[in-house]
């Protein structure tokens, strides 16, 4: 099983310094926390133009969600989040579950 981690990110007030920061500073601290299987990003685009999409989703996998919160409960995973508020002027939404694969057969 696959525990789930979202982090959709509002319209930043500096899309560029966002976008710097994210990946030069909050990406490598991300990384480093322990039990982190996969961290994917990608700009969503809204399928309804009256729903405005994200600037920015983050989904972050772990091996289970008590692994997810140990994750958390690290000196890491504290850093990381205590780096959210320096860049995140959009605001951040975060979820999280667990993960239930549906195999498709053509």
């Amino acid at each position: 099983m696959v525990h789930r981690l979202v982090v959709s990110y509002g319209q930043p007030e500096d899309p560029a310094a966002f976008d710097a920061y994210y990946r030069d500073t909050h990406t490598p601290l991300a990384v480093q926390m322990p039990g982190l299987v996969r961290l994917t990003t990608g700009r969503p685009q809204s399928m309804d133009p009256s729903h405005p999409a994200p600037y920015l989703v983050a989904q972050l996998d772990f091996d289970s969600e008590q692994a997810m919160g140990a994750a958390f409960a690290s000196d890491e995973g504290k850093a990381t989040a205590k780096d959210v508020p320096k860049f995140a002027s959009g605001g951040a939404v975060m979820t999280h579950y667990e993960v239930n694969e549906v195999h498709v057969s053509r």
